[in-house]
């Protein structure tokens, strides 16, 4: 028989089966509701996390968009300007890397340079590497982020590309008004941007995964972060860029919990307490929780609003710009402050319809724009205008408006715009329209002056011959014909006409030696004046030797004779050069011209009234004298000019009483030079006053260590040429060398000075007597000096020229000459010194006619510094004197 079953027991194994089951159910729910925690926590974090990457990786584009707003409204920016707005972006509270422009899609502008210098110049459009992307930015109009990259200076980044596009009117493209001007290009440094982020803390409780490659949420590779999180079902957010997205996975960084805390606890306060009353309670634990991590979310997310609507109005209050709402529906529209400046509408004035604005409009606009407005709410595209403002006081300025239209969450219409005033851009578009206009007339009246200057400019206006630009521009060179031979005539005398009779005088005889070339010159040969008082003639078919000779002759001969002009017999003459166009020579026309020139020069210095060929003895002699120029520049480099010294003496007593600096060249192959085998040169050259001064500074520099040496040498002299002279630099220069005044003199070829009226010359002589500095005269009684020139000058010294004192043993004339000189220098109280003294019966006569100081080879050569301080030590002149 089998027993029954009690009640009790049913009861019994009833409740402690519902028991197990609700025990079971509650442990399972406490294991969801672990987990679900777990992953809310996690996901709070995520979201924080995503926030701080949207907040970094926005803020960066948002300063690079800045830029682009600068260049879009100064499309002419410079580098100077570029880079002082790009320093000013990438700072520290920034991760730029580096920001370039680049405009027509060419890399022009680069900051920092140093480090991407490889990158200016780059061109978008032919490297293969940046074509898509740069093309792909200009066509979506938007900004393109790509990365991370492997950057070739090191590291990696994002790159964002934002295009930019400039007002222009006439432009008629996609958008039209909108002139694409090129690239903006900003580096987003990698490591920099998760540390902002916060993707690299110590304390961050995650692990995460970013995907996403180039701002495609879809490329599902991982660029930062461990890939194996992607398989630990972890916690997915999308990551909203300026430009597509990114994708973040997460999970805690020990791992998804797999038995919650206190589980057997839990699984006995259930058996204790029932599950009644805990699961309610831990439920609602949760929810506490929950709500107030929301709470404090939504606190900080307002903040950030409250942050960023300051920002707004702080910028629309500095731009002036005024911000408009329009209901569609209802015709209702909301302006700010600013827009009630613009349209002049009462501050206090709140309600505005659509007819307010209309009535705002100047006539003459009204009807395009509020057409272009009812389009754009039409087909709901972007509305943009510029028009002009009539206020009720009757000023009236001009707008810039743009609008968007838009619907609000419960589908209502409304648009949306800003206003800013943009009178000064468009009177100053008015006035540069207005200057093109007035540019392109003035460039007609120009273009026909230039016309009928083109064939003035090519004649020479006195004499009606043409002038050296037709010679440059008519006679050879490709498809023009060659001159068989150059003539070049200059006037002889005609200076002295031209400063006597005057210029008119001058004119009338440069219209005569025209007269003449022209009946001398062949048919087919071109005439033509180049310069004031220099003619050409260039023969233009074959010649002979004998036939140039008998033309240049010709020519000399019609010169010769005498021109009357106003009760005057002018006489003048012609030098003439003449080249030859050998046929085996390649030279051009300029070539001959300069050899012309050279044969020229050649006739005047032999004598005037001539003329000479140019030849290879002539060439000969410019390549020499080319030769000896670069040489002695070279020379002064390699401080190859040295003084040597020739000691003076007291004709009563012998003593050295001075010394004349003398420049030598030590010329690295041809040896000790004295100066006639380079002056000449160096003065042609303008560097004779270099070699005076290096002279001077080895004089002052050899006179302290004469000191030194307890040599006396009271006077030093050196010479000083004409060009030294008259540079107004002198004194200056003098300035900066120590001289002790009363211990230089300065000697002055008797042709370079007296009588000269130079007024530079006058007042560096005037200083140099201030500084303590004597005059010597050099050479004199071989020049043209006068009494009155002595008497303005008031040398120290007068210094007879050797070629006067050497024929005085043998010469009594000379000898009354000599004494003549002595006795003018000590009427106006100037010492006289004699040169070229060889003999001691020159020293004997010297001496008895007056003279004060000797120098010449009798007593010493000239010698160098050690030499000369090794002579006066020695004395060797006072036994060979005696």
């Amino acid at each position: 028989m089998r027993p029954k079953l009690r009640p009790g027991l049913i009861g019994a194994i009833t409740v402690c089966a519902l028991v197990v089951l609700v025990c079971l159910m509650a442990d399972r729910q406490s294991r969801s509701v672990a987990r679900e925690q777990e992953r809310a926590e996690t996901a709070g974090m995520l979201a924080s996390l995503r926030a701080e990457i949207e907040s970094t990786i926005n803020g960066n584009i948002q300063l690079v968009r800045g830029l682009v707003a600068v260049i879009a409204t100064d499309p002419t920016i410079d580098a100077a300007r570029f880079d002082a707005i790009a320093s000013a972006l990438i700072g520290e509270r920034s991760q730029l890397r580096n920001i370039a422009a680049a405009p027509d899609l060419v890399i022009r502008f680069m900051y920092p340079l140093a480090g991407n210098e490889a990158a200016v110049g780059l061109s978008y459009l032919t490297n293969p590497a940046q074509r898509d992307a740069a093309l792909a930015a200009m066509r979506a109009r938007e900004m393109v982020l790509a990365g991370p990259v492997d950057l070739v200076q090191g590291g990696r980044g994002f790159i964002g590309r934002l295009p930019v596009f400039v007002d222009d009117p006439s432009f008629e493209g996609d958008v039209a008004g909108k002139r694409p001007w090129g690239l903006v290009s900003a580096v987003i440094d990698v490591t920099r941007f998760y540390e902002a982020s916060g993707l690299l803390r110590e304390d961050l409780p995650l692990r995460v995964a970013l995907t996403g490659i180039d701002s495609d949420p879809e490329d599902a590779r991982v660029f930062f972060g461990d890939a194996a999180v992607l398989d630990e079902d972890p916690v997915v957010a999308d990551v909203s860029l300026p430009a597509g997205g990114w994708r973040i996975a997460a999970v805690p960084r020990g791992g998804w919990t797999s038995t919650p805390e206190g589980v057997v606890h839990f699984r006995l306060v259930l058996l204790l307490a029932g599950l009644a009353v805990i699961v309610p309670a831990f439920v609602a634990g949760i929810l506490y929780d929950r709500h107030r991590r929301q709470a404090r979310e939504l606190a900080v997310r307002e903040r950030e609003l409250r942050i960023l609507s300051r920002r707004l109005g702080l910028a629309l209050e500095t731009s002036r710009i005024g911000v408009w709402e329009l209901d569609l529906e209802t015709g209702e529209l909301r302006w700010d402050e600013r827009m009630k400046e613009l349209y002049g509408a009462p501050a206090r004035s709140s309600a505005f319809m659509l007819d307010d604005w209309k009535d705002g409009v100047h006539p003459e606009d009204r009807d395009r724009v509020v057409a272009a407005f009812e389009a754009a709410v039409r087909d709901e595209t972007t509305y943009t205008a510029e028009f002009r403002v009539l206020r009720p006081d009757g000023t009236w300025s001009w707008v810039r408006a743009i609008g968007a239209i838009h619907r609000d969450a419960s589908g209502h219409r409304l648009a949306l715009g800003v206003n800013w005033d943009v009178s000064d851009d468009v009177r100053r578009k008015m006035q540069l329209v207005e200057a093109n206009r007035s540019a392109e007339a003035r460039n007609a009246d120009l273009e026909d002056a230039r016309r009928q200057m083109e064939q003035a400019s090519l004649h020479d206006s006195l004499t009606g011959l043409p002038n050296r630009r037709f010679l440059d521009e008519r006679i050879g060179g490709p498809g023009r014909p060659d001159p068989s031979a150059i003539l070049h005539v200059d006037l002889d005398r005609f200076k002295q006409i031209n400063d006597t009779l005057g210029h008119a005088a001058g004119d009338a005889m440069l219209v005569h030696a025209a007269e003449v070339l022209r009946r001398g010159a062949r048919a087919g040969d071109v005439v033509a004046r180049v310069g004031g008082d220099e003619f050409v003639v260039a023969v233009m078919s074959a010649v002979s030797p004998a036939g140039l000779c008998a033309l240049a002759e010709r020519i000399i001969g019609e010169m010769s004779r005498p021109v009357p002009y106003q009760n005057h017999e002018c006489r003048f003459g012609a030098s003439i050069g003449i080249a030859v166009n050998e046929e085996s020579d390649t030279s051009s026309t300029k070539q001959l011209l300069i050899d012309a020139d050279l044969a020229l020069y050649r006739a005047k210095n032999r004598g005037r009234n001539r003329f000479e060929f140019f030849d290879a003895s002539l060439k000969a002699e410019v390549v020499a004298h080319k030769t000896l120029a670069d040489e002695i520049l070279g020379g002064l480099e390699r401080r190859e000019f040295v003084a040597f010294f020739q000691p003076q003496f007291d004709a009563r007593t012998l003593d050295v009483v001075g010394v004349e600096a003398l420049a030598r060249w030590r010329h690295p192959t041809r040896g000790l030079l004295a100066p006639a085998a380079f002056l000449s040169t160096a003065e042609d050259l303008g560097v004779a006053p270099l070699i005076d001064r290096a002279i001077l500074e080895e004089t002052l520099l050899q006179s302290r260590r004469w000191a030194a040496a307890g040599v006396t040498i009271p006077k030093k002299s050196v010479n000083v040429s004409a060009g030294r002279l008259k540079d107004e630099s002198l004194i200056d220069g003098l300035r900066d060398l120590a001289i002790t005044p009363g211990e230089l003199s300065f000697e002055l070829l008797e042709t370079i000075f007296l009588d000269d009226e130079d007024a530079v010359s006058k007042r560096n002589i005037a200083q140099l007597a201030e500084m303590g500095i004597s005059i010597e005269i050099d050479d004199f009684g071989t020049g043209y000096a006068s009494i009155v020139g002595l008497l303005q000058l008031r040398p120290a010294r007068l210094k007879i020229e050797r070629r006067l004192v050497h024929p005085i043993v043998q010469s009594l004339e000379q000898r009354r000459l000599v004494a003549s000189i002595v006795e003018i220098g000590r009427s106006l109280g100037i010492e006289v010194v004699g040169e070229g003294v060889e003999t001691m019966e020159h020293v004997s006569i010297l001496r008895d006619l007056g003279c004060d100081v000797l120098q010449g080879y009798a007593f010493a050569t000239p010698m160098s510094s050690d030499d000369l301080a090794h002579f006066v030590r020695q004395g060797s002149w006072r036994a060979m004197a005696a």
